[in-house]
């Protein structure tokens, strides 16, 4: 148990440093048990990882002794009551071996798929002591992850879970968050606004109208059973002109809602939880991916077989180590995407982090009347460009720089219409010409590379002019 007065609240750099420092000391003992800088999972020392720039600062919050305790709160009370919809969705989580176990400890017919075990208990659950029975078997297991990300993959937020996940781990970690999102997208959204809307009691973290997209009236939960309601939210694309008190830095909205992923649309029979789905969302219908958690989870399960064979303190720094190369490796595959749609190639350089973290391009400087500078695109130029005779427009023609090497590289390559359009300035048309000289020797050595040499011959091998066929043509069967 935590020490008496404890409020959940963990300094999470001091948590982290020590994690660190447990792995840098491993190398001048014998074992785990005695290193005495080794960290052991407690509640009162157990810190979530929220990136620096997220969080409201180095206090976070990591409530998860509470769990333990009994409810007082009648809120909680009701909450804690898990659904049997909720329990079942856990349930189907779980592999077939703990399945059939579960079957046999509640004297169920254990033979037959999983669906088949899942429909036995289902029929069972009626009864109350199978119900806790199943209820101390899924929800009383320890461990997990619950993460944030954000619609491309990008992991904000991670906890390590020393009881079964529940609303309150997300909590935590929203409630630890310096702005909090206008949109969030949860397995169990009833549950998380009841819980989260419980610990701010002065103002609702989750409103209008609980986290529903809508006010619950009968009106508007039969135009969204028809799907005839729209509520459109147009500070998702464009920031609101007139942003609100503390409103979100990006949108400009003081409005926060949770509504459920589409894959758990189903697991409530409420009506007025109808009012909590993306497709009312014209912004985000057919756009937001709200199954971007069970994707990392589906990609993470790979490392199972050795994060799981680990002990805590060691399972939370390979964890961490991960997530970071996986957000490393998703910016950069989002950042290539954009450059292939053909959004400014040549400003690759001056793309940069906005202070709320976005990618940003910057602006190209105005031509003065004297000298201007070029900027690089991938490395620094070291020498400025005189433009005294010669405006910026007309001097990114006819300079051959970096931009022309990006232009070429075969991951900006591609079959569209920013490949196909892109127009040659006099250098590159001189070069062309000169590779593509039919007159002149076909085994002139043009390109020479670790792995291979090309010849003019090679280059020929493309087609030229006078072999292209610039004709149309439509087949029809």
């Amino acid at each position: 148990m935590p020490p008496e007065g404890f409020e959940g609240k963990h300094d999470t750099v001091d948590f982290w440093n020590s994690i660190h420092l447990e792995m840098i000391s491993r190398g001048f003992f014998q074992s785990n048990a005695k290193n005495p800088l080794a960290i052991h999972p407690s509640y009162d020392r157990w810190a979530p990882w929220i990136g620096n720039e997220t969080r409201k600062g180095d206090t976070v919050l990591n409530t998860e002794f509470k769990k333990t305790q009994p409810s007082t709160s009648s809120d909680e009370a009701q909450l804690s009551r898990i659904t049997e919809d909720r329990l079942l969705d856990e349930l189907t989580k779980q592999k077939v071996g703990v399945v059939r176990k579960l079957c046999k400890a509640c004297k169920v017919n254990s033979k037959g798929s999983r669906l088949d075990l899942i429909t036995n208990l289902r029929k069972k659950m009626k009864n109350r002591h199978t119900y806790d029975k199943i209820f101390q078997s899924i929800w009383g297991a320890s461990g997990g992850w619950s993460v944030i990300l954000c619609p491309h993959g990008i992991v904000y937020s991670i906890k390590f879970n020393l009881r079964a996940e529940s609303p309150r781990d997300f909590a935590d970690l929203l409630l630890s968050w310096k702005h909090m999102p206008n949109i969030c997208v949860y397995d169990f959204a009833r549950g998380l606004v009841a819980h989260t809307n419980s610990r701010v009691p002065n103002k609702d973290a989750f409103q209008p109208h609980d986290g529903r997209l809508a006010a619950p009236t009968e009106e508007n939960i039969e135009a969204a059973l028809n799907r005839k309601l729209q509520v459109s939210l147009p500070w998702l694309h464009v920031k609101a002109e007139n942003p609100e008190e503390n409103a979100h830095p990006i949108t400009g909205s003081f409005e926060h809602y949770v509504l459920y992923d589409k894959f758990h649309e189903g697991n409530t029979k409420e009506r007025k939880e109808f009012l909590r789905r993306i497709q009312l969302v014209p912004e985000l219908h057919g756009w937001l991916n709200s199954q971007v958690v069970e994707q990392f989870f589906a990609k993470m399960r790979r490392n199972n077989y050795f994060l799981n064979s680990m002990s805590p303190s060691t399972h939370v720094f390979m964890m961490r180590n991960i997530v970071h190369h996986h957000n490393s490796d998703t910016n950069l595959q989002l950042l290539r995407q954009q450059l292939k749609r053909g959004h400014i190639l040549e400003h690759l350089g001056n793309i940069t982090l906005s202070a709320f973290g976005q990618a940003v391009i910057a602006q190209v400087a105005q031509p003065s009347d004297k000298q201007h500078d070029i900027h690089q695109t991938e490395e620094h130029l070291e020498e400025a460009v005189d433009r005294e005779t010669i405006s910026e427009p007309d001097t990114l023609k006819v300079q051959c720089g970096p931009h022309c090497e990006l232009l070429t590289k075969p991951e900006t390559t591609l079959a569209s219409r920013s490949s196909w359009c892109t127009e040659l300035h006099p250098n590159q048309e001189q070069l062309l010409n000169y590779v593509l000289d039919i007159n002149r020797p076909k085994d002139e050595l043009i390109v020479r590379t670790s792995k291979a040499c090309l010849t003019r011959t090679d280059f020929w091998t493309l087609g030229l002019n006078q072999e292209m066929e610039s004709t149309v043509c439509v087949c029809r069967q």
